[in-house]
């Protein structure tokens, strides 16, 4: 198989992440990981190269793309490269195909990025995701003069198409959890953080462009995008998840969603207590917990700060699939998916978003070097350092 990680451009060619994981050697250990995705995905004929030069080059979507390939796998599909469109043409349990076209929000080319503190970011993301997905939705229209729509293609024609998107927009793409892709899909704002409409999620129907033009939201409450069977989501199917599974000594933030039955709660558990709860574990490994009460249920969730080693995480992990009850093709409703993934679904008689997500299911993670720097800023942001 071609090396994913022998240069081919000049050195002020080659993208910033891939110059970082090429030259520091904290992360030689990372390197096979990451090949090891690419698995099949270098055998297309023809396409190797161009995939291998853009990996280099633009990076975000490439290993977008390497993610998802490791991730069908795992999910007990296997993928014939011999279509060079849509990206993936998958064969799951049961002979069940389906497509798939990935997609990422990128920064434009050398712009500038704006504060993290920039509050603005939820429209500008949100507009973005929107905006990937419908120029998506027009390849397989064949809008704007396209000559072979995907819509054309045999292998496409009757069966489920998929979008899979990830947010690289901007430094806070990946801390957004999932609510920027709700806005989009189902039109909801995002939750009230506290006081009594504690969780409460308003409806949104548009969000204005800089331009002042309407972007609608909520494109799966209608049938406006019917063609698009699911959505795929992820904001930890990253460079990070490579850095994770190579178990090299890094600092780990993550959430993790957490619902149980009450009538399953030990007596006495301190981890389900409601309310918020801060824990040291070990050293470099701290656990905050976030707890409600409903009539029947004990939910919310875990932030964890703790060692690489202390860490555990699937590839799957994290990974959201959201179906568009409005489908021209539905996605298989039974399809096996693995305990991990969180499925998002929409009543269309109700107006409701109905999320089934499992019980430790990965929100979100980041990645950081283990410095004393790292250390006191994530612990002074949990309330750890009093």
């Amino acid at each position: 198989m071609l090396n994913l990680f022998t240069p081919r451009f000049r050195e002020e060619k080659l993208h910033n992440h891939f110059r970082l994981i090429s030259a520091d050697p904290d992360y030689a250990k990372v390197q096979p990981i990451i090949q090891s995705w690419a698995t099949g995905l270098l055998d297309r004929r023809g396409e190797s190269y161009k995939f291998i030069n853009e990996f280099q080059t633009t990076f975000n979507s490439s290993m977008w793309e390497l993610y998802l390939n490791k991730a069908l796998i795992d999910l007990g599909c296997s993928i014939d490269f011999s279509k060079s469109a849509p990206d993936f043409f998958v064969r799951g349990p049961g002979n069940y195909e389906f497509n798939i076209e990935a997609v990422v929000s990128d920064p434009p080319p050398r712009a500038k990025q704006k504060a993290f503190e920039d509050q603005d970011f939820k429209i500008r993301g949100a507009l973005k995701l929107a905006g990937k997905i419908r120029d998506k939705l027009d390849l397989y229209r064949g809008c704007n003069g396209k000559k072979h729509p995907y819509s054309s293609m045999s292998h496409v024609c009757g069966r489920p198409f998929t979008i899979a998107i990830a947010p690289f927009d901007s430094d806070l793409s990946l801390t957004q959890n999932n609510e920027l892709i709700n806005m989009v899909l189902f039109g909801l704002a995002p939750p009230v953080l506290e006081g009594p409409d504690l969780g409460k999620q308003d409806k949104i129907t548009s969000l204005l462009k800089p331009s002042g033009a309407r972007v609608e939201m909520g494109i799966f409450t209608n049938d406006s995008f019917k063609e698009i069977s699911a959505v795929f989501f992820s904001t930890v199917g990253t460079f990070g998840k490579a850095v994770i599974e190579s178990k090299i000594d890094r600092l780990v933030r993550a959430t993790r969603y957490r619902v149980i039955d009450k009538d399953r709660i030990a007596p006495g558990s301190k981890l389900w207590q409601v309310g918020t709860h801060r824990f040291q574990l070990a050293a470099l490994n701290y656990l905050l917990t976030l707890r409600r009460e409903s009539e029947h249920q004990i939910d919310g969730a875990d932030m964890l700060i703790q060692h690489s080693s202390f860490h555990r995480e699937t590839h799957l992990d994290g990974l959201q699939v959201y179906f568009n009850p409005y489908a021209e093709v539905p996605f298989e409703p039974k399809f096996p998916w693995p305990a991990e993934i969180a499925l998002n679904y929409y009543n269309v008689e109700s107006g409701e978003y109905i999320p089934a997500h499992p019980d430790g299911a990965l929100v979100s993670r980041q990645v950081y070097k283990i410095t004393p720097e790292y250390i006191r800023h994530l612990l002074n942001s949990y309330g750890f350092m009093q």
